[in-house]
């Protein structure tokens, strides 16, 4: 099967930023938004097309898939062994990548329509969106690491500019910088992590890096730096960069604020896609995680289910829905790089790896569709906070219906997609981790409750007495809610695939089938903090008031995110700015300064002392002639007779 028309996947996408950025401003503001969106539909009808294949035709070879390179180009060369490759990857987590990307994005450009419409940047708004997909799609398909960095930068480029799209908005304009920040200060990591793997191992490419018997396992493995080996650091580095785009803790800061954005930005960047980049990243170098580096794996797992954890927490107590689902954005992250830290240990060996791609495909469903209902309720009523909602279901039927259906997704109740995937991580921290198992499900009973608490203050509560009766968004909008609603439903059960069995021969593959061991007391926690959900808010009540004064200090921490914005606010302009950056500048302006100054003062003083000898006057230059000559025969003179 020839693949080579895949690279028109993310090259439609490029033609059509460079029309819109161009020429977008010069049409009707809606041909900008047809062309957007009829490239993205292509490109996903190509991923389709290009799955269906791979998976039911050519990719399964002898009962295990395949890595096909149908393009591939040199770009830089260093030495024999050492060059960078433009080219396209198709395996089985790439091809996923390709489908949720494309689908995501396609649902958001049809959104957008209803949305944005009347918007004076219409035309850029669209460019800036089919720059962003170019950036993700070139990312998930690289070939070798540095191409994937190159897509990687160029994706925080795209989410700079979504984010601070309403650049006439201050706060705006801040998300979209401490956006930009936080991340370089990751992918600075990120960087020196992949400029070690290339010096220990001579080469970029996924292929030989990954190759379970290949060199690069056994490469760099001696002793490093604190009884960590030097690959160990390199990982942990790249994994910095991982955890920056996908707003692990403590770099999670940049996230909630990225709401400033568009709601389609949110949830086309912030809730399936650009956020994903750092666990797919994990996923994409797993193989060297797990047998090169079991340490770098550790941190892996740590790192997610405390964010997992910790940001179920915070959402608990936040009253802006877009902020809710930031924070349960953060959470779910967690869970999958939680399964691939779990990855490769217990009786069922690929099922973590598998959990996580899985959990990151249904994911991206229900969250592009809360996130989207919630641009739908926004739309509505003009306000992101729920104190200023409640008994919408009688006004925005198909919002109401499909919101409803992503928040039991991602509450894990079956037969919805979230159930399936968030059953497979906890099977693979039950069998690898208990520790982290009673993390994750505790953050599961989390999620339905703070899910279920935004959904009833929405749609149920407290009936307001709007200025302007709110309804249902058009069929631009509502289309996609009900589309991706579908999804919701059947990307569970219906979309099995055990990615684990291709990523090494030395990891078990294993059946996929529900563990009811697990699945039932997972479902049973959740529905708990569906019920305490429904007591407390389907029906106006003073038990929440009673309760958040009761918890005072902790409730207000919760509130204020445990107070991390102060805690690095207080740092950089203390500390940094403080006591690092002014005292720099002082000496760069008193010492390095003024030594350049005193340098220039001595030699003008030389100068003005000495500037008489070149005066231009014929005759300075005789009696400057003769009196030299003079005294040079005088002195001649003078030893001669001696």
């Amino acid at each position: 099967m020839d693949f080579q028309y895949t690279i028109l996947i993310p090259g439609l996408m490029f033609l059509s930023f460079v029309y819109n950025i161009l020429w977008g401003r010069t049409q009707a503001p809606k041909i900008a938004g047809l062309i957007g969106t009829t490239s993205i539909l292509i490109a996903a009808i190509l991923s389709y097309y290009t799955a269906y294949q791979y998976f039911f035709n050519v990719g399964l070879v002898n009962g295990t898939f395949q890595a096909i390179i149908p393009f591939k180009m040199e770009w830089l060369r260093f030495n024999d062994l050492l060059f960078i490759d433009m080219g396209v990857l198709l395996d089985p987590i790439s091809i996923m990548m390709l489908v949720v990307v494309t689908t995501i994005s396609s649902m958001v450009h049809i959104y957008s329509f209803g949305y944005m419409h009347g918007d004076d940047g219409f035309p850029r708004f669209y460019a800036f969106l089919s720059l962003f997909s170019f950036s993700m799609l070139g990312l998930v398909i690289a070939t070798n690491i540095f191409q994937m960095y190159v897509f990687w930068e160029l994706v925080g480029v795209s989410s700079f500019l979504l984010i601070g799209y309403y650049y006439q908005k201050p706060s705006a304009v801040s998300a979209a910088k401490k956006a930009f920040i936080v991340t370089r200060f990751a992918d600075f990591g990120f960087l020196v992590g992949i400029l070690l793997i290339s010096y220990i191992t001579g080469t970029f490419d996924f292929g030989l890096l990954n190759d379970p018997n290949g060199a690069a396992m056994t490469q760099g493995a001696g002793a490093g730096f604190l009884g960590l080996s030097v690959m160990t650091w390199a990982l942990i580095l790249m994994f910095i960069g991982g955890a920056g785009k996908s707003a692990m803790f403590p770099l999670h800061i940049w996230l909630p604020d990225a709401m400033e954005g568009p709601t389609p930005v949110s949830a086309l960047i912030h809730a399936a896609t650009m956020v994903v980049a750092g666990v797919y990243l994990v996923a994409r170098m797993f193989p060297l995680f797990h047998i090169a580096a079991p340490d770098a794996q550790q941190v892996v797992l740590a790192v997610g289910g405390f964010t997992s954890l910790f940001a179920a927490v915070i959402a608990i107590t936040q009253i802006d829905i877009k902020r809710v689902l930031a924070f349960s954005t953060l959470s779910q992250l967690g869970y999958m790089m939680a399964a691939l830290g779990a990855s490769g240990y217990g009786a069922e060996e690929g099922i973590g790896y598998t959990a996580s791609m899985w959990h990151l495909f249904t994911h991206a469903m229900f969250k592009a569709l809360l996130f989207l209902g919630a641009g739908s309720i926004i739309h509505a009523v003009h306000s992101n906070n729920m104190t200023d909602m409640g008994g919408l279901r009688k006004y925005m039927p198909i919002t109401h219906l499909t919101f409803l259906i992503g928040t039991l997704a991602i509450a894990g109740i079956p037969p919805f997609a979230g159930f399936f995937s968030k059953d497979e991580i906890l099977v693979a921290l039950h069998q690898s981790s208990h520790l982290w198992y009673w993390v994750e499900v505790v953050t599961a009973g989390l999620t339905a409750f703070y899910m279920f608490r935004l959904y009833f203050n929405v749609f149920w509560g407290e009936n307001r007495h709007y200025h302007h009766a709110p309804h249902e968004s058009g069929l631009a909008m509502t289309f996609p809610l009900m589309f991706l609603a579908f999804m919701a439903i059947v990307s569970g059960g219906f979309f099995m695939f055990d990615f684990g069995q291709f990523i090494s021969a030395n990891l078990v593959p294993y059946d996929i089938h529900i563990h009811w061991d697990v699945a039932g007391f997972s479902i049973a926690v959740a529905v708990v903090g569906i019920s305490v959900a429904t007591v407390l808010y389907m029906k106006p009540s003073a038990i929440p008031a009673k309760l958040a004064n009761a918890f005072g200090p902790l409730y207000k921490a919760t509130y204020n995110k445990f107070y991390f914005d102060e805690i690095y606010l207080f740092v950089t302009h203390k500390i940094v700015f403080g006591l690092i950056a002014r005292p720099s500048a002082w000496f760069d302006r008193h010492v390095v300064d003024g030594l350049m100054n005193a340098l220039a003062w001595i030699t003008n003083l030389a100068s003005n002392s000495i500037k008489g000898v070149q005066s231009g006057q014929l005759q300075h230059y005789a009696m400057s002639f003769v009196t030299g000559s003079v005294a040079l025969v005088l002195f001649l003179l003078y030893f001669m007779t001696r």
